[in-house]
């Protein structure tokens, strides 16, 4: 009787022993199921985050050669601008040229007073447009981004609209003349020497003639062309004795 009380007491005991040991022998894999699963959880999300990164590397790339391309595209549009306005300058002296070949075979026109050219022939006076007060504030303006602000670059595209808009007109005169002084100022003394060029002959009446013949005569010096360059200074001496670049011209003589 004793044996079977304790077999009875004995096998539950073993049982639940076995299964205690049977519980400690799995755990250890379930633990290891559940670090790899974390592992390539951990391994998902950095690979997600790399292809983001790379995703955001090739967007800024891409955004990068589309702004390169774009002032690319703007070199070339300002350069062909430049090179069309070059030639638009050529053209205007040569149809000046024409204009005076042409004066020389007429007789002169108008009654008024007679005012000497760079040429030193004789050029009738005329009344020059007065400006409206729309191109004035836009002459205003230009003049401000030469002699405040500095930006010639502005300044020439400015220049350029201005006496395609207002042609003909008294400040009109005086855009050709400042063209001359942001080129000779940058320098570019080509250009220059036409924009003073188109004041010295085709408005050799005007107030700034004196002073755009004596430019034109600084920037013939600068460009090597002495002979002319004191050509153009006596002319100013000669027929502009009364004004401030007759005086500046007598210095550059005197120097020379």
């Amino acid at each position: 009787m004793r044996k079977q009380l304790m077999a009875a007491v004995l096998i539950p005991l073993g049982l639940g022993l076995a299964g205690v040991a049977s519980a400690q022998s799995s755990t250890p894999a379930f633990q290891n199921n559940a670090s790899e699963a974390q592992r390539k959880a951990g391994n998902n999300q950095a690979t997600a985050e790399l292809f983001y990164m790379i995703q955001q590397l090739q967007s800024d790339v891409r955004r990068l050669q589309g702004r390169v391309e774009e002032q690319q595209h703007e070199i070339g549009r300002l350069q062909q601008q430049g090179r069309d306005r070059y030639v638009d300058l050529d053209q205007r002296i040569l149809d000046l040229s024409k204009a005076l070949a042409e004066q020389k075979s007429a007789p002169p026109a108008g009654s008024g007073s007679v005012a000497a050219g760079a040429s030193g022939k004789p050029v009738a006076a005329r009344d020059y447009r007065a400006p409206e007060p729309k191109e004035q504030q836009a002459y205003n303006e230009i003049i401000d981004l030469i002699r405040n602000k500095k930006d010639y670059d502005t300044a020439i595209t400015r220049l350029y609209e201005f006496v395609d808009q207002y042609p003909e007109g008294d400040l009109t005169v005086n855009a050709y003349y400042w063209l001359g002084e942001v080129y000779l100022a940058k320098p570019q003394l080509e250009q220059a020497k036409q924009a003073f060029t188109i004041v010295a002959t085709r408005y050799a009446d005007h107030r700034k003639a004196a002073d755009a013949v004596y430019k034109l005569g600084v920037t013939l010096d600068r460009l090597g062309e002495k002979e002319d360059a004191r050509k153009r200074m006596q002319a100013v001496v000669d027929n502009y004795p009364d004004s401030g670049a007759a005086e500046l011209a007598r210095k550059f003589l005197g120097a020379s």
